[in-house]
């Protein structure tokens, strides 16, 4: 019967995951969605949707309706979500009606914010919509004890945020959230390719390049890579090679402000946490943690261990699923 239902969503920038507490995760699609211009109509969503991007007609465009984390365009991610929820309901067996959902937010997302993010998961067939915070979400799905007088810090670097935040006893201490991450790496990849070769490339390619050879700001062995393009002097086709070092110096400058975000958490940490820190260290989550030398070079900058969580891609989708235990134990603790 449908009514038990809970799921917990990572409604993300680039990729929305679904979470079952019996299956774990059962939808992990990019967040996309193929729409007729002209008839408003959705064609495709997930994954079928990002095979579209840049290879469609102009009448039919593949668009991300999440930015920085939060909704841009509110009738898309509606029509999105309940795609996805029926891919949910397949993979469950389930003919899926009301479900209780959990759904994680950015740190700093307005009341507005807040409410259009519950308004389209509700619209997408959901019977109840909690929200939780994505760096409590990303510190319970990385095994962090949450509910503890412990200080857990987090760095959660998604697709269109990064959150820093200090965890203790079930809520947030200290927490800095920029509009900055792996979107933005891939927005100056494409913009040094096209300044230093007149190459225009897409996002995709982008996302290939950062994925293959993109480097932290460490020491490495050169790495080379062909990258395919439009040449911007003659609109033809172009394939050209580029270097790792040339990707970490298009990066650089957002890794830093990454950097600093941490940093200024560091900061504003009360002392009484700060001796946790030090012992138990860092966890990194989300997609740029998976940046070669990412944990080599934050551990080296900050001086404290760093760690990786167990699934860093899934670590917010899964503990917005576990978090759902959570809720119902703190609402009986109010009533």
């Amino acid at each position: 019967m449908f009514g038990q239902a809970e799921l917990g969503i990572d409604l993300g920038t680039a990729n929305l995951l679904v979470y079952s507490k019996d299956k774990g995760i059962i939808v992990n699609e990019p967040s996309v969605v193929a729409i007729d211009q002209q008839t408003r109509k959705v064609l495709a969503v997930g994954s079928d949707a990002k095979e579209m991007i840049g290879k469609t007609p102009g009448r039919i465009v593949a668009t991300r309706p999440m930015k920085d984390g939060v909704i841009a365009d509110f009738d898309i991610t509606s029509e999105m979500l309940k795609g996805l929820m029926r891919k949910a309901g397949k993979e469950l067996g389930l003919n899926l009606r009301k479900p209780t959902v959990v759904v994680c937010v950015p740190s700093g997302a307005t009341s507005v914010e807040k409410r259009a993010i519950e308004d389209a998961i509700k619209s997408s067939g959901a019977k109840e919509v909690h929200l939780i915070e994505e760096p409590v979400a990303a510190a319970i799905g990385a095994d962090l004890p949450v509910e503890e007088p412990i200080a857990n810090l987090i760095v959660d670097i998604g697709g269109g945020t990064t959150e820093v935040a200090i965890i203790s006893y079930g809520g947030i201490v200290t927490c800095n959230s920029i509009r900055l991450a792996g979107d933005k790496l891939d927005e100056d990849i494409v913009l040094y390719i096209k300044k230093t070769y007149n190459l225009l490339i897409g996002e995709r390619t982008a996302e290939n390049i950062k994925m293959e050879i993109g480097y932290a700001l460490i020491e490495h062995e050169e790495q080379k890579m062909a990258v395919r393009g439009r040449d911007l002097l003659t609109g033809l086709p172009k394939t050209i090679e580029v270097s790792s070092y040339e990707i970490q110096k298009a990066i650089k400058e957002a890794l830093l402000t990454i950097l600093e975000t941490i940093r200024t958490t560091l900061e504003t940490c009360p002392p009484e946490l700060s001796g946790d820190i030090v012992d138990r260290g860092v966890v990194l989550s989300g997609g740029g943690a998976l940046i070669k030398g990412m944990q080599e070079w934050i551990s080296r900058e900050i001086i404290i261990p760093v760690h990786l969580a167990p699934n860093p891609l899934e670590s917010v989708a899964i503990g917005t699923g576990r978090s759902l235990h959570v809720l119902k134990a703190l609402q009986k603790a109010k009533s």
